[in-house]
């Protein structure tokens, strides 16, 4: 199984496919009615990705972060964000707990991050930001295991007449409906 035969999971075995997207919408209401919004959301699902080192879903949550509202100079400082003055306190712990859930294995959630996190998150918001990236993780292996492609845009880097990503994948939608408010 070469990199151009590679097992396709969500066309392979869409009834699974279809039991995460729709994981993924209960996690979105969820995350709603916490009270996180389409920014923190695509925040945490960048940086997930990021970490994970699956370029198809950075694609996906950038083009929803920016019809979230989120500007290049937010989006571009999320990598870096320990550095970097444009996250709020709320956001920075949200990030951290990111962290923690993408490598999970080496520590599980420590100590100290689920008391920063439980210092400035509510209960609530925990708990639907801890299902957002259990979710986000999940389409990360898929897309990876899968190397969904993410080709340049039209128009060279940075255009933005192509077609979305579902569209780029070969009509595979790839749509987190975690991001919906």
């Amino acid at each position: 199984m070469g990199e151009e035969r590679r097992v396709h999971l969500s066309r392979s075995a869409p009834e699974a496919y279809a039991a995460l997207r729709s994981f993924s919408t209960t996690v979105g209401r969820l995350a709603a009615d916490a009270g996180i919004d389409a920014r923190l959301r695509e925040i945490v699902q960048i940086h997930a990705s990021q970490l994970n080192g699956c370029a198809y879903c950075v694609r996906v949550h950038v083009d929803a972060a920016v019809a979230a509202g989120l500007s290049a100079d937010v989006i571009a400082q999320i990598a870096t964000w320990r550095e970097s003055g444009v996250f709020d306190d709320r956001e920075r712990a949200a990030l951290e707990l990111t962290e923690s859930f993408t490598f999970i294995h080496e520590d599980g959630i420590p100590d100290e991050v689920y008391d920063q996190a439980g210092g400035i998150l509510s209960e609530q918001e925990y708990v639907a930001l801890s299902w957002v990236l259990v979710a986000i993780n999940a389409f990360n292996r898929v897309a990876i295991a899968g190397r969904y492609p993410v080709p340049p845009r039209a128009g060279g880097v940075g255009g933005t007449d192509a077609a979305p990503p579902a569209a780029a994948s070969g009509g595979t939608a790839h749509v987190h409906p975690a991001v919906a408010p």
